[in-house]
């Protein structure tokens, strides 16, 4: 009887542990289901668009009567005329880009698509630098504010006058002596958008894409008007045209010629101002240095004695200070420039929080400036 009892037992335990396994493979399986079925569906997705027919990018040249319309197709500048509809007509007009298919109809508007690489740009709407983060520089930078900053917030007096202000305006010195900063605080003073972009970032490796990159660059600065349009090492793409047979030059070449166009086409009291820097001022080509393009070629040069002792205040404000004649280190540091200056400062900084010390000593900037000073001597004779 009891032999009985636990082969019974022994029985329901074998078929509990099997109903178990049951569940554990039929949960198994519906994974597993469940994952076929994303695949599946990710493969109709993907197969939905195999089948569908390519879109192509044209632009909006000019709008006719009778619902026609002019466009020039992207990439190679094929030009048609072609029927919209009136719901889409109404909301187009020259520069638009729209899509169309095969049959060159417009199928809907795709909007100004500006490259990803305009976007990632240094875009500050309102810079925070201003012209007390400056020193010295007063002729330079009044000349600078009369030809972008004035003609963006006192408009009516250049009107009332009848004078054009400048188009462009060029700055060129040394690395390191404020060009970029200069730029900054002008629009911020402006309170317009600065978008800064370097020359080399306009050369490409395929053809017509730097050329494309410029249009994209004037087209953004229009959309973000009031702007200041800052190009950095502009030596890059604007240096003299050699025949050199190379494709590279010849690709720079046509980015330049497209800078060019850009900037001949800008109304001289429109929103965006043009700026650039160089500290290569003899290498850039003649074209681009002719009234009408760049009016004004400001030199922005190396900080003087008062100049250096304003800039060492303005970088030495937060510092606990010691016994520190900024005079004396203003005396010994000739030939430095603001970035070399503000450098100084801050490893006299760095010094004393190695050291642990109370505050920053004239030791420290001495120091400072053997170390800096040394470095930029060393970094000079490496580029010569």
């Amino acid at each position: 009887m009891e032999d009985t009892v636990i082969a019974s037992g022994d029985g329901e335990l074998g078929l509990k542990m099997k109903i178990q396994e049951l569940e554990a493979h039929l949960l198994e399986i519906k994974l597993k289901n469940d994952e076929l079925s994303r695949d599946n569906a990710q493969l109709k997705r993907e197969n939905n668009q195999l089948k569908r027919m390519p879109l192509f990018v044209a632009s909006v040249v000019d709008i006719l009567g009778n619902g026609e319309v002019y466009l020039r197709q992207q990439g190679n500048n094929q030009e048609y005329l072609t029927q919209v509809s009136s719901e889409i007509l109404c909301d187009l007009k020259p520069g638009t880009k729209v899509a169309v298919n095969n049959a060159l109809s417009v199928v809907k508007i795709v909007g100004n698509i500006v490259d990803a690489r305009v976007r990632i740009m240094e875009l500050d709407e309102s810079p925070e630098v201003t012209f007390s983060h400056i020193g010295g520089l007063v002729r330079e930078i009044e000349e600078i504010r009369e030809a972008v900053e004035y003609p963006l917030t006192k408009p009516e007096i250049f009107e009332r006058i009848g004078v054009e202000p400048p188009k462009g305006i060029l700055l060129y010195g040394s690395p390191g002596t404020g060009k970029t900063l200069i730029a900054k605080a002008v629009a911020h003073e402006a309170k317009a958008t600065f978008i800064r972009m370097s020359g080399s970032e306009l050369v490409h490796k395929y053809i017509g894409e730097g050329a494309q990159l410029v249009r994209e660059l004037f087209s953004l600065a229009r959309e973000r008007a009031p702007a200041i349009v800052f190009i950095d090492e502009i030596d890059a793409v604007g240096s003299m045209r050699t025949q050199d047979g190379t494709s590279g030059s010849a690709e720079v070449q046509r980015t330049m010629m497209q800078l060019l166009a850009e900037m001949d086409g800008f109304n001289n009291r429109g929103d965006v101002r043009i700026m650039a820097a160089t500290n290569r001022v003899d290498m850039l080509d003649p074209a681009l240095l002719r009234p009408g393009r760049f009016d004004r070629i400001i030199e922005i040069p190396l900080p003087d004695e008062e100049a250096r002792l304003e800039i060492l205040k303005i970088h030495a404000k937060n510092l606990v200070l010691d016994h520190v004649s900024l005079d004396s280190i203003a005396g010994m540091t000739g030939g430095a420039t603001g970035a070399e200056l503000q450098a100084i400062c801050r490893e006299a900084g760095m010094s004393a929080v190695r050291q642990e010390a109370p505050a920053v000593t004239m030791g420290h900037f001495l120091d400072a400036i053997r170390r800096v000073r040394s470095e930029s001597m060393t970094d000079s004779r490496m580029y010569r």
